[in-house]
């Protein structure tokens, strides 16, 4: 199969603009290459008869450790209140992350 065929260099100039990425013309051709080389990759792979191979989502079992939850002895909750910085409404006050004035 002919580069063309799988991906063009205006894909790739297309793709990379929409990840606003400035690529020289270079990198254009280098990235072509490499794009067409993984997709003959996935064409292999497609080619590939895996019908006898069963679905799986992880390649090992995967397990939820969890224990028991039980009610235990903690902290009073306002006896750390008192030593917080700051108290809002019963709970402890943390300043926004996220560009919010406080």
């Amino acid at each position: 199969m002919d580069v063309s065929d799988r991906i063009s260099t205006a894909d790739v100039v297309k793709v990379a603009k929409l990840a606003r990425l400035d690529l020289t013309s270079q990198e254009i051709e280098t990235m072509t290459v490499q794009l067409d080389g993984m997709l003959e990759h996935f064409a292999d792979m497609d080619a590939l008869d895996l019908s006898h191979v069963a679905s799986m989502t992880q390649p090992y079992p995967l397990r939820n450790v969890l224990r028991d939850d039980v009610v235990q002895p903690s902290l009073d909750r306002d006896e750390v209140l008192a030593v917080a910085p700051r108290v809002e409404d019963g709970r402890f006050h943390v300043p926004p992350i996220i560009g919010l004035d406080s």
